[in-house]
């Protein structure tokens, strides 16, 4: 990595973290996409994401899967991982965790393409899956956004993550 990417990565290597109680968009590191040239899927699953019930207080859990096509900058998986921790104390619903994923990482890194889908665990005999994605507009992304999501989770009856 070059050392002016060293020198802006904070989380990386630090044997210090300190783990946020709650949530905290601020943690979150770009680097530079090195290929801008090409199109090209980066693609995150966290099998351990936990929020809490904003009524209940709860905790639900999920996996929460994050796909994106870069543009000029890209999320640093640590601290991309220190962020989704921070909602381990946040109270919101399922569908708002998944917005405020995708909208903070939309904010972050201005990518080409980016959608999030939230497969919770059931609670109360009901599990909920929320998808969001965004394309960058004007663009062929902005297409891409809107035939993925109508063509989203096209088996419904098939759930592997449970």
């Amino acid at each position: 990595m070059e050392k002016r990417e060293k020198e802006n990565l904070t989380l990386l290597g630090n044997q210090n973290t300190k783990y946020c109680d709650d949530y905290a968009p601020e943690v979150l590191e770009t680097f530079d996409n090195k290929h801008t040239e090409n199109d090209y899927f980066v693609k995150f699953n966290c099998p351990e994401f936990t929020s809490l019930c904003p009524i209940t207080g709860q905790p639900d859990f999920a996996t929460i899967y994050i796909s994106y096509i870069p543009d000029v900058k890209m999320v640093e998986s640590k601290s991309l991982k220190l962020y989704l921790f921070s909602f381990r104390n946040h109270g919101d619903f399922h569908e708002d965790c998944v917005n405020i994923i995708m909208k903070d990482l939309v904010k972050l890194m201005d990518p080409r393409y980016i959608e999030v889908w939230g497969k919770f665990t059931p609670r109360g005999g009901i599990s909920i899956d929320p998808y969001c994605n965004y394309g960058k507009p004007g663009t062929k992304y902005e297409q891409l956004a809107e035939n993925r999501l109508w063509n989203h989770d096209m088996y419904p009856e098939k759930i592997d993550n449970r």
